[in-house]
């Protein structure tokens, strides 16, 4: 995905709606109001394509929130006598409540469990409109908005739905395109991934439904007018699936594919009258189509025709000289990163048993041992994945031990893990930028709205992302799915990412695991540039010699404790590693 000016979004959306707007010179009323239709769901859609596509939740109870907007609008305009337009605009208000009363949930279930909160709620929603007669006519009905000229006509109401759909695009493509879209599939692809780079995923999930939620309203309030009248019983089941497989089939994660999966849907009934009572059955066999022949939906086969895949015979070339780029106006280590005394038990094994271990900014600090002797619960203990049961965790003179792994990316611990956890159907660059989210300085608001620091930041992030590319000699395939690349292409990837946080510290967990020895060599050159900026680096290996050639202090772990601490000599020279670990 290539860098968003403030253009080029703009001038596909105001394209694409204007060539839509003709559509009724050449199709009578009851075509236009079919368009209409798939119109007012692409602006409920788009945002559940945020939640569904991109953060990865199953809501399939979106129908709520078409009723919810739509019985805002009816009441305001039939009771409170305000401009339809007002009251369109009020659904925003209702909308963001409602969202953010569905997301609340997500932030605990996961998967059918939400997926069933959502179908709660939108039963709720109806439940409470057929019993509430005195405000919403309960099974009787409510008038929907009229609206005045320009307006009043189909043609005109279409051109406001286009008009409201343009600027739904225009917000969900600027998400989707910048550092709360790589977040958001961060969360659905590999949340611990995202919580190492510091991302807030609660406060991001919170303010997704927010938005989701002001969308699917106002796309009520304009159903509600394409209805003319409103009941409880125009909010079915149907529609809500409907909705869920629109994302689903148009492919999670994109934009394109679930605005033409809204469009096939709604017309498909249309088309294909005598199948309109079997709606259910012809949803579920889409759906089981798209899972068996094209998982990805049909943006992904678009993709694959667009986006070409590496070549296979490539030889990646590092170039650290590179790195100083990629840690532009990176802060250095305040003080040492130090575990004292620190132990951690799962059930009745102690995982950890009272180590201390000390990492010093610009050093190199190995930590081996044989499997299961700790290594990698300690790196989770320093990055905050797990918590201490006894001991201190410092950085400098600051107690860390209780502070989570957000907190421990803003203060400059970046990580590493044993299997890379990538964005596989992201850019190999996305997953960088995805490491320099903290640097971000435009606000989620902002980036919906595309203000100018949000192309400032998207710049600025991106030529960040190629330095630390190069650094690694990955910049060649900045642009290819990262799940192309080859496992050891992986491993550079996500350092590319830890150097993009600008951290002071780098966790490598088994970063040379998988790789050849010219690879090695290439991660050898790498970390010593880390060591010559001023980084300190916390290298767990298996490879003892390359741990030895490199490292400046080693320390030994055997069954949850320190067996010995010194210089690469010093270690080499004890008895007891040599017995329990080196062998011979």
């Amino acid at each position: 995905m290539k860098a968003p000016t403030a253009l080029r979004p703009a001038a596909t959306i105001i394209a694409g709606a204007l060539l839509l707007a003709t559509l009724p010179l050449f199709l009578n009323d009851y075509w236009v109001h079919i368009a209409t239709l798939a119109g007012t769901y692409w602006v409920l859609v788009s945002g559940l394509d945020l939640v569904v596509g991109y953060a990865g939740m199953l809501a399939v109870g979106y129908g709520g929130m078409l009723a919810v907007g739509a019985y805002t609008a009816s009441v305001l305009a039939a009771k409170a006598g305000l401009d339809p337009l007002l009251a369109l605009a009020c659904c925003t208000v209702t909308g963001v409540i409602a969202g953010i009363i569905v997301g609340i949930p997500g932030l605990r279930l996961t998967s059918f469990y939400f997926a069933m909160a959502t179908l709660g709620f939108a039963i709720i929603v109806t439940q409470v409109a057929l019993a509430w007669g005195s405000l919403t006519g309960g099974g009787i009905g409510l008038a929907a908005p009229a609206y005045a000229d320009p307006f009043a006509s189909t043609g005109g109401f279409y051109c406001l739905v286009l008009i409201i759909d343009a600027l739904a695009t225009w917000l969900v493509w600027n998400i989707a395109s910048g550092n709360p879209g790589r977040a958001l599939i961060a969360v659905r692809d590999a949340d611990v991934a995202a919580e190492a780079v510091g991302v807030p995923i609660a406060r991001l999930k919170l303010s997704v439904f927010a938005l989701s939620g002001a969308l699917g309203s106002v796309a009520g309030g304009l159903f509600a007018t394409a209805q003319s009248y409103i009941t409880p019983d125009a909010f079915t089941l149907d529609l809500s699936v409907l909705f869920f497989i629109a994302v689903l089939i148009g492919g999670r994660g994109r934009i394109v594919g679930p605005m033409i999966g809204t469009g096939l849907l709604t017309l498909l009934p249309e088309i294909a009258a005598p199948l309109v009572a079997w709606s259910a059955f012809v949803y579920a066999c889409l759906l089981l189509v798209v899972v068996l022949l094209a998982p990805g939906g049909i943006a992904e086969l678009l993709e694959r025709l667009r986006r070409a895949p590496p070549p296979i015979d490539r030889m990646a070339g590092p170039e650290p000289e590179a790195m100083s780029a990629a840690l532009v106006s990176a802060p250095r280590a305040a003080g040492q990163l130090a575990l004292a005394e620190v132990s951690r038990a799962f059930g009745g094994v102690r995982a950890l048993d009272g180590i201390s271990l000390t990492l010093a900014p610009g050093t190199v600090h190995g930590l081996i041992g044989p499997n299961g002797s700790g290594k990698t619960t300690a790196l989770n203990i320093l990055s905050g994945f797990y918590a201490v049961h006894s001991g201190r965790i410092r950085l400098g003179e600051a107690d860390i031990t209780r502070t989570s792994v957000q907190a421990r990316a803003a203060l400059g611990i970046a990580r590493t893990f044993q299997t890379p956890r990538i964005l596989g159907e992201a850019s190999v660059i996305e997953n960088v930028m995805l490491g320099a989210w903290r640097h971000a300085a435009a606000s989620f608001g902002e980036v919906a709205l595309g203000l100018p620091r949000f192309y400032r930041d998207e710049r600025a992030l991106r030529a960040q992302a190629m330095a630390a590319l190069a650094t690694v000699g990955l910049a060649a395939w900045a642009n290819a799915r990262a799940d192309r690349l080859q496992h050891s292409e992986q491993r550079f990837l996500e350092i590319a990412r830890a150097l993009a946080m600008r951290p002071g510290f780098v966790l490598l967990d088994e970063p040379a695991a998988g790789l050849s020895a010219a690879e090695i060599e290439n991660l050898g050159a790498i970390i010593a540039e880390m060591r010559r900026l001023g980084l300190g680096v916390l290298l767990v290996e298996h490879h003892a010699d390359f741990v030895f050639r490199i490292s400046d202090q080693v320390t030994v772990l055997a069954t949850g404790r320190v067996l010995a601490a010194g210089t690469p000599a010093e270690i080499r020279a004890h008895r007891e590693v040599v017995h329990a670990y080196l062998g011979a």
